[in-house]
């Protein structure tokens, strides 16, 4: 269904500074090589270059490709907000709000838009924490997808993805909940991962992980990896796909638990997986980068809490967001799709 308000998309231009001087760009963090096969992926030359900041805490990069190279948008969670940026125009405000659209004052501190992608029309499809539902942005007007699992509200969808059917897989912790697993109007008792289908079916794939963050296909779809941003179980795991699109049972890919308790910032979180099968996932410290075997390559250590990554420009660029930072980096791979 259509909400029953207006949006507004802002073209105000933010003098939030993305260089040190007119050409010396800042950096954030160090890039750290351990493994001679990162090499091959990730320049030598490479840095982690801030394009913008200022942010309260930025999430869902997603590129949207024109003619004139395209921008990419991102959220701002605490701001109800999504931003976008050009090589062109640089940072403006894009949609506000983005992720709560109620009247009543939000008691929470995560109300906006989460993760964000395009479905095959080039719509942008959001994980919105506030109104608890994945929607469509149709003409300025969001289109509920889905809100509830069996009759009960989802908790707060934080992340998605698309498979080539155009079967969204997409997770549902509990942090747009004011008071998360605590909250009063949580209806479910879990967190779980879910495939929605162009036909509006709702599947639950598992219901096993604590609290199920950032989610990516390899590239043939066999394996769908699960980010748990639990300090916890700080893991990924990777699930073989079955033919009819649901999930086998789920291997640790990656155990970062360990860094967690050593005070690394951050948390395993959003990811991506290039067109080689590597997985760039952020997670305490910055962002790490695997082989489609689970072995660690390298990381791009941003040493702040790193939310998510999206690949953008020509898929040889990879955005980061970056807590109150938005940071890009080239690559020598591609993302998937480009």
């Amino acid at each position: 269904m259509f909400a029953r308000f207006a949006f507004i998309f802002l073209s105000m231009s933010l003098a939030i500074p993305a260089f040190a001087d007119d050409k010396k760009p800042m950096i954030l963090g160090v890039i750290e090589r351990k493994d001679p096969a990162f090499d091959a992926i990730v320049p030598k030359e490479a840095s982690l270059e801030i394009i913008a900041g200022g942010f309260d805490w930025s999430e869902g990069p997603v590129w949207v490709p024109e003619k004139d190279g395209g921008h990419l948008l991102f959220s701002d969670i605490p701001k109800n907000m999504i931003w976008k940026w050009s090589a062109k125009d640089g940072l403006k405000e894009f949609l506000k709000p983005s992720g709560y659209t109620g009247t009543e004052k939000f008691t929470g501190k995560e109300p906006g838009s989460n993760g964000l992608a395009l479905d095959k029309d080039g719509k942008l499809i959001l994980c919105q924490h506030g109104d608890r539902r994945l929607s469509r942005l149709v003409d300025g007007k969001f289109v509920t997808l889905v809100d509830k699992f069996e009759g009960k509200r989802l908790n707060s969808p934080n992340d998605l993805t698309f498979k080539k059917n155009g079967d969204i897989y997409f997770t549902d912790p509990p942090y747009g909940l004011p008071d998360q697993m605590k909250d009063k109007g949580k209806e479910l008792d879990f967190q779980g991962v879910y495939r929605l289908t162009p036909k509006g079916v709702l599947t639950l794939l598992t219901k096993e992980m604590t609290r199920p963050n950032g989610i990516a296909f390899s590239p043939d779809e066999k394996t769908l990896y699960v980010a748990n941003s639990d300090p916890d179980s700080a893991i990924w795991k990777a699930f073989p796909v079955k033919e009819d699109g649901t999930l086998d049972a789920g291997k640790v890919f990656f155990d970062t638990t360990q860094l967690v308790k050593d005070k690394k910032p951050g948390l395993p979180d959003g990811m991506k997986v290039d067109i080689a099968g590597n997985i760039f996932a952020t997670g305490p410290g910055g962002v790490f980068v695997f082989d489609k075997t689970g072995k660690h390559l390298g990381t791009l250590a941003t040493g702040v809490p790193t939310a998510n990554v999206g690949f953008g420009d020509d898929g040889s660029t990879l955005y980061i967001t970056a807590d109150k930072n938005l940071v890009r980096v080239k690559t020598t791979t591609k993302g998937q799709g480009f």
